[in-house]
């Protein structure tokens, strides 16, 4: 015995430009039937938040599955999977495609390898499933936009609750967040946590989709966004203050990578009023309440 809920739609060509489109989603709980063999043309998350059963894995191998988990069926990627007879699962399951997809997995939020996920906690997921089953009642003009919206909410959930990272976030991130403006190199910040850069490649990769240097860059620069735009703190002193002791080397490099130099990047987005922040801006990790009207 089985209940199961589903809907399945089919955006517009101008909707898939968006870069992400929902295709359908589903919930459903008991003992559901065996799924598979079969190849897909798209992407399918599906969460599995209560009970458990198995996954058959392209190479043959039968994959254990406890709840809470994800299973990811990739486009071309044969799949075969099933609850236990006799508990069965509970699970809701997103099927999405779209440009964007190539980027989530370089970036290493989908995951065609690792078809099976032990997850922490599914409530975000299903957070953002429900979002979808209720933009999915017929006649809402904003469906495909809203759906295709919660698909990116939902791979960023999933991407939270994978359980082989803190809640809270990698440490190793946040040790590298919180040192990023010293002047240290990659392999000085490795060398910080026991590692050699080759190591922490790895785990900033798997944690962050991208490299160290690129990670901290990206903080260095949005550091200096701020500075630039909510002080008057001269072009030099931010360098300084992000760690660059070469304020021609920043320029050079704020400009190849946002497009534009500091000085016109200030034009364009100062913020700063008589009164204000002269010299600071908020901490970026305490940030300030929203009033309400």
């Amino acid at each position: 015995m089985y209940h199961t809920w589903m809907r399945y739609f089919t955006p517009s060509p101008v909707h898939h430009r968006l870069g992400l489109v929902c295709l359908g989603v589903g919930l459903q709980y008991g003992t559901l039937p065996t799924v598979g063999p079969r190849t897909l043309d798209h992407h399918v998350a599906v969460v599995i938040s209560a009970g458990g059963g198995w996954f058959r894995a392209p190479d043959g191998r039968r994959i254990p599955v406890t709840a809470p988990a994800l299973l990811w069926l990739t486009p071309g990627v044969p799949h075969h999977y099933g609850p236990d007879p006799g508990t069965g699962w509970d699970e809701c399951f997103v099927d999405f495609t779209g440009p964007a997809t190539a980027t989530y997995t370089e970036l290493g939020y989908i995951e065609p390898d690792r078809p099976v996920v032990p997850l922490s906690d599914p409530t975000g997921a299903r957070t953002a499933v429900g979002r979808i089953a209720r933009a999915a009642r017929r006649g809402n003009p904003l469906l495909e936009v809203e759906t295709g919206a919660a698909v990116h909410e939902l791979l960023v959930a999933l991407r939270r609750a994978r359980a082989d990272l803190a809640p809270d976030g990698d440490p190793v991130l946040k040790a590298l967040a919180r040192d990023a403006f010293q002047p240290l190199s990659v392999a000085e910040h490795a060398a910080r946590h026991g590692m050699t850069p080759a190591e922490l490649r790895t785990v900033v990769r798997r944690a962050a989709g991208r490299s160290p240097k690129d990670y901290l860059l990206g903080i260095r620069l949005g550091r200096a966004k701020e500075l630039l735009a909510a002080t008057e703190l001269p072009v030099a002193s931010i360098a300084r203050r992000i760690g660059y002791d070469d304020p021609a080397y920043f320029s050079r490099l704020f400009t190849r990578r946002v497009g534009m130099a500091p000085v016109r990047f200030r034009e364009q987005q100062g913020r700063t009023v008589p009164g204000g922040w002269s010299n600071t801006v908020p901490d970026p990790d305490d940030p300030p309440t929203l009033r309400s009207p």
